[in-house]
């Protein structure tokens, strides 16, 4: 099987069929330009995933709709785990406001962490999600939770296809993970308001994701995902109707020593010009690692790696500007402790309540006005 030239940039994002993975005769295509995303990339769009995602889609109007007080009463700041609602603009990225409205919904998981054993604060960064009632809004709370379910199961399968395109066996980046019961994953469910004009209204500002890998759905027809090339130029990713889009995280990159690549992404607020009507929907899911994983002592040995994929990324170039920085810290700490950090910069008033001594760490000035939930 051929390698594919490297190249010391991108202008689009590839778009991989799962379903070559079901025959021997297609499975090293698939691997090929699976590899290339990797490498290359950071990002790509993965089509005929065996997932129906028509009864969560379905779900998320009624969801953003709920009374104001109903949101409210699960609002993230009552959870010591980051889990729940976020109103319009109680997000912080990269010192400005992010303008959506989510909700965090994760894995079921008991947290490890007990009050007064002196455990590390970042066990409890993982816990039981808040749902709304269930009498207004029938089923939702099932229908969410297989979802994460079958993602979970494809971000699983996904991480052996990855190990393959590297050239090493299935299993080799399952030491990162902990037991299934020490393991939670999470996701949203994110509304983006249109705005009355065109610009570039941060939705999300640019950052990285903090894990291995994230799967996307675009749940509406607007344009707004863009991610960072090596030059620094902002490429659009325009939904795809019944695809995910994949990238990878900072502690992938951190683990394979920048064989996979995070990139720098952004969600621009949708427009008139944007495509679509009404708010833009998305539904990321994020695959973790196991909390109490140093990558330090967990980074992935070069010596294993075929040399003809180590050229590969050594020849793909440098990035020349980013202007995502988040996620610094995996040369040092667990991963839970990186994590929880990414999660106190985003949500200040959440960790001003539940994480007081790491929160004045961080904001010793306190709570940011521009950030500020309820």
């Amino acid at each position: 099987m051929s390698s594919p030239s490297p190249s010391p940039n991108f202008s689009s994002v590839p778009i991989l069929d799962y379903s070559q993975i079901l025959s021997p005769t297609t499975k090293p295509h698939f691997i090929h330009h699976l590899q290339h995303a990797l490498i290359n990339v950071g990002f790509l769009y993965l089509s005929n995933v065996p997932i129906d995602t028509s009864a969560l889609t379905a779900c998320i109007p009624g969801l953003f709709a709920l009374p104001q007080d109903a949101k409210d009463d699960i609002r993230m700041s009552n959870s010591k785990h980051f889990l729940g609602y976020s109103k319009l603009g109680a997000e912080f990225t990269k010192g400005r406001t992010d303008w959506r409205e989510q909700f965090d919904f994760a894995t079921p998981h008991v947290s490890r962490g007990i009050d007064g054993r002196g455990d590390p604060d970042y066990w409890y960064l993982w816990g039981p999600s808040q749902w709304p009632d269930e009498s207004l809004l029938p089923g939702f709370k099932a229908t969410m939770e297989r979802y994460l379910l079958d993602v979970q199961q494809l971000s699983y399968d996904f991480i052996g296809l990855l190990a393959e395109a590297f050239g090493l066996p299935p299993e080799a980046l399952k030491q990162y993970y902990d037991t299934d019961e020490r393991m939670q994953h999470r996701g949203k469910i994110v509304r983006y308001p249109q705005t009355e004009t065109d610009g570039e209204g941060q939705g999300v500002g640019p950052h990285y994701d903090a894990g291995f890998l994230t799967f996307l759905l675009q749940a509406s027809d607007h344009k707004g995902l863009q991610v960072q090339n090596l030059s620094g130029d902002w490429i659009d990713v325009p939904p795809i109707p019944g695809t995910f889009v994949v990238n990878i995280g900072k502690a992938l990159e951190f683990a394979t020593q920048g064989l996979a690549r995070a990139t720098s992404h952004r969600v621009l607020s949708p427009t008139p010009a944007s495509g679509g009507t009404g708010p833009r929907y998305s539904v990321p899911f994020f695959q973790n690692i196991g909390l109490d994983t140093k990558l330090t002592e967990h980074v992935l040995e070069c010596t294993c790696v075929p040399p003809e994929i180590l050229k590969l990324r050594d020849a793909r170039g440098r990035v020349g500007a980013t202007d995502s920085v988040n996620f610094t810290e995996f040369d040092r700490e667990p991963s839970g402790r990186v994590n929880l950090i990414g999660r106190v910069k985003s949500h200040p008033d959440v960790a001003e309540r539940h994480y007081p001594e790491l929160f004045k760490q961080i904001f010793p000035n306190g709570v940011p006005k521009e950030v500020s939930a309820y």
